[in-house]
């Protein structure tokens, strides 16, 4: 070997070595960035036989799809659990203590304690007072159940908006990754950046990708609708300013398509998207229906003289059998006229018609019983509701909170299960593209031997170049 060849040998050892320890030492600073990919430093051979570093990112394809579609999973069923916890907390949380069946409860047996003592007044008061109870949790649950849609919507309304940025982000970094692969140039750095982005849409809607051959990375919703491809599609929603149990949500738009609610407690949603378009078209309006049946059993069990009596509407008549009139919860309340005289309940005169006691007796019983009797009396229910067809007010009552429990149930043993699948990929994913500080910093200690052998040599070379120019002095 000449001296000349031994100096650009060491000159590129040098120069390769101070690279490769460039990427060592990025890797090291980013080793608690979860959004970082480790990057390798190859070795090359061009082809004059120089040998040169490239870098390459330790990226593993399908794990990071499966992160993504995990991701997607988690995000939404998490959501759909937070929502139905909230709606839990509208019937007072665990053993639901607020609930409609626990008034229903407390007021049959009030209207026992007043059947067996007719004549006292304070009883008659106390049976009223517990009616309104009754009425007043129907109403405000119904009013807080359509405050969760109204929730849901406004969260739907800034989760699009996101999502929108998020795409217009990614057109910018796919277009530099596209030009820096076609000029030969490093694109870890815009890659990370795309695969962050990439996360974040996951948690908002289920998304998969296909990339192309020159690194361009096409997008599709987990409903196989287009949101990205060159350009971002448009994600388009019109909020609803008002809820009631008659108004129906807008749907959420990607390119002209809906997207699809979830189903279920352990949810087919992915990202939080399709589980809020499950909370606010599905879960919510299907308690409210329930709720609306049970102001409806009320005032028909305990209409007088075919016209409403102790429990009262908006609405002026009785409603129909069988068949859920939207809204009729939220207006539920008792009978004024029931409040000014407790005793009206006992003569069948709440609504001022002519009374089922024509003596006035102080004893009169039978109207009394014959409720209690209703109440445990199977009635018709519209199915619509998901609660059966036929069953006891009581029965019915209970029956809504077992739905919403087995639901909420459901929906939390899935939530552990996506949430442990959600970290056991991550991990993967760490270990396979993630940086090891044990790894990187034997890795240095190689380079620095590698400094060290051509530091030699530059050494050895001086010295042989300063004893040939002594030699000629």
């Amino acid at each position: 070997m000449s001296l000349a060849s031994a100096i650009n040998t060491a000159q590129t050892i040098f120069t390769n070595t101070g690279q490769q320890t460039a990427v060592v030492s990025k890797n090291i600073a980013n080793s608690s960035n979860g959004d970082y990919v480790r990057r390798l430093a190859m070795m090359g051979v061009d082809s004059e036989g120089q040998y040169y570093v490239k870098i390459q990112r330790a990226q593993d394809d399908a794990l990071f799809k499966q992160t993504i579609s995990s991701i997607s999973q988690s995000s939404a069923q998490s959501r759909l659990l937070d929502g139905l916890q909230t709606i839990q907390s509208v019937f007072g949380g665990d053993e639901y203590p607020s609930s409609p069946s626990t008034y229903l409860a407390t007021f049959r047996s009030s209207l026992q304690t007043y059947a067996a003592s007719p004549g006292n007044i304070t009883i008659a008061s106390s049976t009223v007072a517990d009616a309104k109870d009754l009425a007043n949790s129907i109403s405000t649950s119904a009013t807080a159940v359509q405050e969760v849609r109204a929730d849901a919507d406004k969260e739907i309304l800034e989760q699009v908006g996101t999502l929108n940025e998020l795409l217009s982000k990614f057109e910018t970094i796919n277009n530099q990754i596209v030009g820096a692969l076609a000029t030969g140039a490093d694109a870890s750095d815009a890659l990370d950046q795309r695969d962050k982005l990439l996360k974040s849409m996951a948690e908002i809607v289920g998304i998969s990708t296909v990339t192309r051959s020159n690194m361009d990375t096409v997008i599709y919703s987990a409903d196989g609708t287009v949101l990205f491809e060159t350009i971002p599609r448009k994600v388009t929603f019109t909020p609803t300013s008002n809820y009631d149990a008659t108004v129906t949500g807008n749907p959420i738009l990607v390119d002209g398509i809906a997207i699809k609610a979830g189903t279920g407690g352990n949810t087919s949603a992915e990202g939080t998207l399709a589980s809020l378009l499950q909370l606010r078209d599905d879960l919510a309006p299907k308690i409210q229906s329930q709720l609306d049946e049970m102001a409806r059993g009320l005032v028909t069990m305990f209409q007088e003289n075919g016209a409403p009596g102790l429990f009262v509407w908006s609405g002026t008549t009785v409603p129909a059998a069988g068949t859920i009139t939207a809204g009729i919860a939220s207006s539920l309340a008792v009978n004024p006229a029931a409040e000014a005289d407790p005793t009206t309940l006992r003569d069948g005169t709440v609504n001022g018609g002519a009374s089922s006691n024509p003596t006035a007796s102080s004893g009169y019983t039978e109207l009394l019983d014959s409720y209690i009797v209703a109440m445990d009396t199977p009635m018709s229910f519209d199915t619509a509701a998901d609660l059966g067809g036929t069953a006891t007010i009581m029965t019915y009552a209970s029956s809504s909170i077992g739905w919403l429990e087995q639901l909420r149930k459901s929906a939390t043993t899935a939530d552990e299960n996506k949430s442990v699948m959600l970290a056991q990929t991550q991990q993967a994913l760490s270990n396979a593209t993630g940086v090891s500080l044990d790894e990187e910093l034997a890795l240095m200690l190689d380079l620095e031997q590698s400094y060290k052998a051509s530091a030699k040599l530059l050494s050895t070379v001086d010295e042989m170049l300063t004893t040939l120019l002594d030699s000629v002095r």
